[in-house]
């Protein structure tokens, strides 16, 4: 007999009835039933029962295991009969009957409980991880992890992709966040970067002629930690294509896309056709470039309605600056005065000053009803409903200003209306893609021009409109995949002429010279040759994030730092000894601690 087992955990059926097996796993929990004692075991692949006679002479080991304590059991399969039998076990009909135990590592006290999964402070929860893995939840969503990046892979495969990998230590690259430095002990004063993504790799992979190119890549970011992104690392489904266009890209990764949110989406409907939409398009309807499509609220621009109108708050601003604009957020549903009152709670919670409404009355009823109903008049209260298509009972919501200073606050007064009214659909999985991305921004803080997504997009246009237009006009071959609302990529059909990147580099502020010295690899290889070509970079974290039906990346990443980008488990960052600083010619110069 092996040494530790004859089967797993999972594994034994009824078919198994009569044989002699040895299992090893973890005590789940020992229960003592009249005096029999029952022990679940659990290893990777499930859970057996366990039962223990008190004639037995494991009994008395049994007695004193801990859970969590790693044992090994000797006994014989019997069946389950009536009441016993577990319908919601795989191994729900049998149990083993202990002949013999052996622990063969004893736990201490647990930290915190790997049965029942009641929440615990995510600092212990890092802390340990390692116990916070066992958990069943936790557990589950890990496999659904590396089952989802093995689909991924196959079905890239699948589409005539190759699997490539790119370096790990690398240059520094602005790519939008702060790097992670490495220094060199042999080049002193110089510094490795591990990538913010292998951009740059994958478009010289292109110009090397391998034409279709992917990898699970790692990418490294030293950013603040949110919900949807990690801090430290991530990782992300990074492809590129030769001769293709925006569409090429497009009808290449939405099968892959697709299939995998059907494949691990528990019936959820998928998008089949992921709609297109402008940039300028998705922040005027849902004051978002990553909208949630569950939500089937679309805000719509009632300008003209209070141009003039007696509603003067609103008709003063428009007046006074010709850019004002008053977005309305239709509410099907909303029309009720305790509903608009808790969302005019709400936006003032948010630091707006409130949030005009509108409330629909039925048939045989004044059109609307409210102080702004009350100003406007009932002429063009009624061609505002007409606009939105609301009936009695409805509701709409007003913000007013410059749409680049309250859209945000638009999209996120969108999404609470559409929650609190029931309105999404959490039984999709929504997918589109956000297009026409702006080349350029204004650079507020640096008070110049920035570029406004990926650097080494190709420009709608291509030299003429870099040369003849207002770079803030300019629009880019740039994309992003959205689904339910979190971003699941940014990816864009490449600039391949050195001419192009030259010009559109000095518009962003950069002298030739700081060209080359930042980014002289890859002028270099536009020079010899160069492909058309393009890609996108799905993020792993947030596609198995969705899948699993978390909120959180850390419950679908095994070992995650915490809010403060601290890894607890492993105590990093720590402090290194004062040879290994002087190996790299380094002298630390810390921050003097206040008080």
């Amino acid at each position: 007999m092996h040494a530790y087992r004859t089967h797993n955990c999972g594994e034994l059926r009824k078919s198994d009835v009569g044989k002699t097996v040895r299992l090893s796993g973890w005590v789940h929990r020992v229960r003592d039933h009249g005096g029999l004692l029952f022990i679940d075991l659990r290893d990777h692949y499930g859970l057996t029962q366990c039962v223990i006679d008190p004639n037995s002479t494991a009994f008395a080991a049994a007695e004193k295991l801990k859970p969590e304590s790693v044992i090994r059991v000797d006994g014989e399969v019997v069946a389950r009969v009536g009441e016993t039998i577990n319908p919601n076990l795989p191994t729900g009909d049998v149990e083993v009957a202990v002949s013999g135990i052996e622990v063969l590592s004893e736990a201490r006290e647990l930290p915190l409980p790997v049965f029942g999964e009641p929440d615990y402070p995510e600092d212990t929860r890092l802390k340990y991880r390692f116990l916070d893995l066992r958990r069943d939840t936790l557990h589950k969503n890990i496999m659904k992890r590396q089952a989802i990046i093995w689909s991924l892979r196959r079905r890239m495969r699948e589409a005539g992709f190759f699997e490539f990998q790119t370096p790990i230590l690398t240059a520094s690259s602005p790519e939008g966040a702060r790097d992670y430095l490495v220094p060199s002990r042999v080049h002193p004063g110089k510094f490795y970067a591990l990538p913010q993504a292998p951009q740059q790799f994958k478009q010289l992979i292109m110009i090397a002629s391998f034409d279709r190119y992917f990898q699970i890549a790692p990418c490294f970011r030293d950013e603040d930690a949110r919900a949807d992104r990690s801090p430290g690392e991530f990782y992300q489904l990074d492809l590129e294509m030769s001769f293709v266009t925006q569409d090429d890209v497009f009808n290449a990764i939405e099968p892959i896309l697709r299939g995998v949110f059907e494949e691990f989406g528990d019936g959820k409907s998928v998008t089949q056709k992921f709609p297109r939409i402008p940039y300028a398009e998705a922040m005027r309807k849902y004051g978002t470039d990553k909208p949630d499509l569950r939500n089937p609220i679309e805000m719509q621009d009632a300008t003209e309605h209070f141009r003039g109108s007696g509603f003067k708050i609103f008709a003063g601003m428009i007046e006074m600056d010709v850019n004002t604009r008053i977005w309305a957020i239709p509410a099907p549903t909303g029309g009720s005065r305790a509903f608009c009152d808790r969302m005019n709670s709400w936006a003032q919670s948010e630091g707006q000053p409130g949030l005009g409404y509108i409330i629909f009355g039925g048939d045989g009823e004044p059109p609307g009803k409210g102080p702004i109903a009350n100003n406007l008049g009932p002429v063009r209260t009624q061609a505002i409903r007409d606009q939105l298509g609301l009936q009695g009972g409805d509701g709409v919501f007003f913000v007013a200003g410059l749409p680049q200073e309250f859209a945000d606050f638009a999209g996120r007064a969108r999404t609470k209306v559409g929650t609190e009214l029931n309105l999404i659909d959490k039984n999709q999985f929504a997918l589109c893609w956000i297009v026409d991305f702006p080349m350029y921004e204004w650079n507020e803080e640096q008070g110049r021009i920035d570029f406004s997504h990926n650097p080494f997009s190709m420009p709608q246009g291509e030299l003429q409109a870099l040369e003849t237009k207002d770079p803030l006009d300019i629009l880019a071959y740039q994309y992003d995949v959205v689904c339910n609302g979190v971003e699941l990529s940014s990816g864009a059909i490449r600039n391949h002429k050195p001419e192009i990147m030259e010009k559109a580099f000095s518009i962003a502020g950069y002298s030739k010279n700081e060209l080359e010295a930042q980014f002289g690899g890859m002028l270099r290889a536009l020079q010899y040759g160069a492909p058309p070509h393009g890609g996108i970079a799905p993020g792993i974290d947030r596609i198995v994030m969705l899948l699993a039906g978390v909120e959180n990346l850390r419950e679908v990443v095994m070992f995650p730092m915490n809010q403060r980008a601290e890894d607890l488990l492993m105590g990093a960052p720590a402090p290194v000894f004062e040879n290994q600083l002087k190996e790299l010619h380094i002298k630390l110069a810390l921050p003097k601690l206040k008080g």
